[in-house]
């Protein structure tokens, strides 16, 4: 054999030995690449679990900035919203004077959301919806300053029909809305929290030009 043979065979071992090579490096560059996506992959789903704590936080901190005022008017406005709605779909087939019957709406549209809004106050404040005592607010009678309406009051209203119940509704809801205009300017001098107090600030608002317009009802019937 020839010495030009000799050393063609000698190189085809060491191509296939270098090809060999090639394929294991490129074998291990693919699994570097998939072991970086992984990880990569690991270090996202960090970021959303950090951005995910950190809502939860903030959430978190806008619960906890409330006081005891707050609770305390979250907790008696909504047992006094829930009379006012009471009244107010009384005048569904009872009231006559189409104003009576504006006013009656509008209370329903303005009064029902804010209940469900001061539940969701009190929830994320692990604070019941209702207060253990809450003197005054058991329909024992009017005069206690929160204008809430006595069960007997209550009945009576039921009782009326036309311009009697247009005149009995415009006279307790102006108690009423008293009551309530009270309890959220109290709410606006010690309350903490800055949708709380926003919303106190709306009832006074919107409860004080109501009185005027009932009001005005009594004095024309």
């Amino acid at each position: 054999m020839s010495a030009f043979k000799r050393t063609a065979l000698r190189r085809k071992p060491a191509r296939r030995l270098a090809a060999v090579g090639v394929v294991a490096v490129g074998a291990l560059l693919l699994a570097a690449c998939g072991g970086s996506g992984d990880d990569m992959s690991g270090m996202d789903h960090g970021s959303d679990n950090s951005s995910a704590s950190t809502a939860a936080t903030g959430s978190a901190d806008r619960a906890g900035d409330f006081n005891d005022a707050d609770v305390t008017f979250a907790q008696m406005m909504i047992p006094h919203h829930v009379q006012a709605l009471e009244m107010a779909k009384l005048a569904d087939g009872r009231a006559s004077d189409p104003e009576v019957k504006d006013i009656a709406v509008k209370i329903e549209k303005a009064q029902d959301p804010e209940i469900n809004t001061m539940k969701d106050w009190l929830k994320s404040w692990n604070k019941p919806t209702e207060m253990e005592s809450m003197p005054g607010m058991d329909h024992g009678g009017s005069g206690s300053g929160d204008g809430m309406m006595s069960d007997a009051g209550m009945e009576e209203l039921k009782a009326m029909k036309g311009t009697e119940f247009d005149k009995a509704f415009a006279e307790m809801m102006i108690e009423h809305h008293n009551g309530a205009i009270a309890m959220a300017k109290d709410e606006q001098k010690n309350g903490k929290n800055a949708d709380a107090k926003k919303m106190a600030t709306d009832i006074v608002k919107g409860q004080s030009a109501e009185v005027e317009q009932l009001q005005s009802v009594v004095d024309r019937l």
